[in-house]
């Protein structure tokens, strides 16, 4: 693909910090398959992205960007057999405090995830971040402080894209199948964790909405569990 220069970078949105983070969403069925993504906008919001905070600075984030079809191909073939294998469970009633009935919009959701992955092999770039570390036996401080070591990079990064037109969705699926993509990829599985898969396109238009949320009050607390006492 073609890298362009400094001079054809595409302007940001014009748009408040209040209104990027609101409207920042998961974007699958509105992603354009068609418009290659070049590498030197990726790199601008990646290296946006690497001013996120993480632990101690020790930055121990590494990037698997992927642009070559056919490792891409391969990526959504192995990320459409774990999104099978979880459906499955999820019918069965396998999976622990999922309960789909209760979530508002759910069945958009799902045409919407089923869409990416019926056409994640026509998805122009794929960005895995990764982290030095395993989470197999670790301890709940250091499993919170190596996935927020990632976390608010990973976000920046979806922010960052969103701000210039580009859309993303933060994927996990394909890790029922980790091992077989770290293999894809070359990335060493025994001592790097993925942390997800991010389809990143262009998106088509660029006027994005708030989503649908349990008010404030439902879910905040003040000072203990169930908040103060009220006179």
């Amino acid at each position: 693909m073609t890298s362009q220069g400094p001079e054809d970078a595409p302007v940001p949105l014009e748009m408040t910090p209040d209104e990027l983070l609101a409207t920042t969403r998961s974007v699958r069925r509105r992603l354009d398959l068609e418009r290659p993504v070049e590498r030197s906008v990726v790199e601008t919001c990646l290296d946006l992205a690497l001013q996120a905070p993480n632990g101690s600075n020790l930055q121990r984030w590494q990037w698997v960007v992927v642009d070559d079809p056919a490792a891409i191909g391969k990526i959504a073939g192995l990320y459409n057999e774990a999104l099978a294998g979880y459906a499955a469970e999820v019918n069965r009633g396998e999976v622990q405090g999922y309960e789909p009935r209760n979530v508002p919009g759910m069945d958009r959701m799902t045409e919407s995830v089923m869409h990416l992955a019926q056409h994640l092999h026509r998805i122009p770039l794929l960005v895995v971040p990764c982290f030095a570390g395993r989470m197999e036996g670790a301890s709940v401080f250091e499993q919170a402080s190596l996935w927020g070591s990632i976390l608010p990079a990973a976000w920046s990064l979806m922010l960052a894209l969103r701000s210039r037109g580009l859309g993303s969705a933060w994927t996990t699926v394909h890790l029922h199948r980790e091992r077989e993509v770290a293999r894809v990829l070359d990335i060493p599985f025994e001592s790097h964790t993925q942390a997800g898969l991010f389809p990143v396109a262009w998106t088509r238009g660029t006027g994005f909405r708030r989503a649908p949320r349990k008010p404030l009050e439902s879910v905040l607390h003040w000072n203990r569990w169930r908040g103060e006492s009220r006179p």
